[in-house]
């Protein structure tokens, strides 16, 4: 489900460093206008909650302001992902800490698709699909939805991630792993139930 951000919220990224040339505000700009959605649902699929997604994700945007210099040309998504994933790792180790529950099940956002039965079913499915990933350890998660989600290749996960390539394939083997087996539970738990919910 694609979800549209206006560009606004660049400017006071930029406007958050004081020496900021025009040249970098118009880089910045860039880099939210290109890559804010998919920071966004990197950082939802990692985990971190509905509510405080919009936040994080604004948060790894300062830091790429702030650090605009090391980011090498072409290779801002990577800079950013990379950031995001150091940040919902930091979310998840607060959330735990305070022993909260999320209650993303519980929000609701309005969609103009013009068939309702559609949209119950992409719901349905992406709650599915948080479900599944929900319990898979953050390590593999994150291989998981760069390849198979974002559709990264694996030399450019060992960048993002700064590790080895072959971790990177054991982490995504055991992501997928984990996925396959969870995918088994549910369909058989569906087909003991008779096929329905």
């Amino acid at each position: 489900m694609a979800i549209a951000f206006a560009s606004p919220l660049a400017t006071p990224a930029a406007a958050g460093c004081r020496q900021t040339s025009r040249s970098d505000a118009a880089r910045i700009a860039a880099m939210f206008d290109d890559h804010f959605v998919p920071v966004w649902r990197f950082l939802r699929r990692l985990g971190v909650p509905t509510g405080d997604v919009d936040d994080h994700a604004q948060e790894v945007m300062l830091v790429a302001s702030r650090k605009l210099d090391q980011i090498e040309y072409g290779k801002e998504r990577g800079f950013l992902l990379g950031v995001a994933y150091r940040i919902a790792s930091d979310a998840r180790r607060a959330i735990a800490s305070r022993r909260e529950t999320d209650d993303d099940m519980l929000e609701e956002r309005e969609d103009p698709s013009p068939d309702p039965e559609m949209l119950a079913d992409q719901l349905h499915a992406r709650a599915v699909l948080d479900q599944l990933l929900q319990g898979m350890p953050l390590d593999f998660r994150a291989v998981f939805v760069l390849t198979e989600l974002d559709e990264l290749s694996m030399a450019e996960i060992s960048e993002l991630l700064g590790l080895p390539p072959g971790t990177v394939a054991s982490r995504l083997r055991r992501g997928r792993e984990y996925f396959d087996e969870k995918v088994r539970r549910l369909q058989a738990r569906f087909a003991q139930a008779g096929g329905v919910e």
